[in-house]
C-alpha cells in the first residue's frame, strides 16, 4: 500500500470521526452553518456534516442555581442586607426555546449578570418603598414581586424562574442593636400590662369572696335572729298556753288564780337566791309591794290576750 492510499485512508477516517457528535444527556447542540442557525442535535449519538457544519453552542435544559448577596436601602434609610438563592431553567426543549437561549446572550456570564442584575434592581425597588420595621415580615411579597416582574424578561430569553428563596435578612449593627431595645421594652411592656391584668383579677376575686363571705354571714345571722323570734314566740305560747289549762283547772276548782301570779313570784325570787353569781338583787317583799307587783303582771297578761284576739 503506497503513501497516497494511506493519506487517504487517514483523511476518510478524519472526516467521518469530524462527523460524528455526541450529545450529553440533559442537553442540546445547535449547529450552524456558515454562521446560520441550521437545527438542533438531541442527547445519544448525532451526525453532522464535515467542514461546513460546526456545532455552536451546548445548551443545558437542567435546573441552575445560584446565590445572590447585595444590599438594599429602605425608604427610612436602613441598609438591608439580602442572601438569596435562584433556581431556573431552560423553558423547555423546542426549537424556538433553544434558539432564543443560544442567541440572545453571547455566553452564560452575560446571561447571569443580566439575570442577578434584574433580580437585584427588582427588590431594591420594592424595599426603597418600605421601611426598616417592615422588611422582615415581607419574604413572600419579595418573592412574589421578583417573580412578577422578571417572569417577562425570563421568557423573552428562554428561561423561567422555578424558585427564589430569601435565605437571610440582616441590617447594621446599630439597627439591630436599636430593635432589640424595641423587641426588650416591648416585652416589658406586655408584662407590666400582664401583671396588672392578674393583680387587677387577684383583687376583684378577693373584693367579689369577702363580699359573698359577708353576703353569706348576714344571711347566716338574719336567719338565726328569725329562728331566734321564732323560738321565743314559740316558748310565749307555751306559757301562755299553760298558764290558760292552769287558770281554768283552778277556775273549776273555785279558787282564785292570782296563785298562779304568786307562784310564779315566788319562784323568780327563789331563781334569783340560787342562780346569783354574786350581784345583789333588791327585793321589797312587803305586802303592798307585791300587789303592785301582782298589778303589773296582770297588766301584762291582759294586754298580751288583746294583741292575741
Amino acid at each position: 500500500m503506497d503513501i497516497a492510499t494511506i493519506i487517504w485512508i487517514l483523511v476518510a477516517l478524519l472526516i467521518v470521526y469530524s462527523s460524528l457528535v455526541t450529545v450529553k444527556q440533559g442537553h442540546v447542540d445547535v449547529i450552524t452553518m456558515f454562521g446560520k442557525y441550521r437545527r438542533m442535535l438531541r442527547p445519544g449519538l448525532n451526525f453532522k456534516m464535515p467542514v461546513i457544519e460546526k456545532v455552536y453552542r451546548s445548551v443545558s435544559i437542567q435546573n441552575r442555581s445560584v446565590e445572590l448577596e447585595f444590599q438594599a436601602v429602605t425608604q427610612d434609610q436602613a441598609n438591608v442586607y439580602f442572601k438569596s438563592m435562584l433556581l431556573y431553567a431552560v423553558q423547555n426543549d423546542g426549537e424556538e426555546t433553544i434558539k432564543k437561549v443560544a442567541f440572545k446572550f453571547i455566553s452564560d456570564r452575560d446571561l447571569m449578570q443580566a439575570l442577578t442584575r434584574t433580580i437585584e434592581g427588582t427588590i431594591r425597588a420594592l424595599v426603597a418603598t418600605k421601611r426598616q420595621s417592615e422588611i422582615l415580615s415581607l419574604r413572600r411579597e419579595i418573592v412574589a414581586f421578583v417573580k412578577d416582574e422578571i417572569d417577562q424578561s425570563l421568557e423573552e430569553w428562554g428561561y423561567h424562574l422555578i424558585d427564589l428563596q430569601i435565605n437571610d435578612i440582616t441590617f447594621d449593627q446599630q439597627i439591630l442593636e436599636s430593635m432589640s431595645r424595641v423587641v426588650a421594652s416591648n416585652n416589658l411592656k406586655a408584662a407590666a400590662e400582664n401583671e396588672g391584668q392578674a393583680l387587677l383579677i387577684t383583687k376583684t376575686k378577693a373584693a367579689e369572696a369577702e363580699g359573698n363571705a359577708i353576703k353569706i354571714s348576714a344571711e347566716a345571722e338574719r336567719e338565726a335572729a328569725r329562728l331566734r323570734g321564732q323560738g321565743v314566740a314559740l316558748f310565749r305560747q307555751e306559757v301562755a298556753k299553760g298558764m290558760t289549762e292552769a287558770a281554768e283547772q283552778l277556775k273549776q276548782a273555785n279558787l282564785d288564780t292570782n296563785v298562779i301570779l304568786f307562784s310564779m313570784w315566788t319562784e323568780a325570787v327563789k331563781n334569783f337566791a340560787e342562780a346569783g353569781k354574786g350581784n345583789v338583787i333588791f327585793l321589797d317583799g312587803s305586802s303592798e309591794n307585791m300587789q303592785k307587783t301582782m298589778r303589773q303582771i296582770m297588766a301584762l297578761l291582759q294586754m298580751d290576750r288583746q294583741k292575741e284576739a
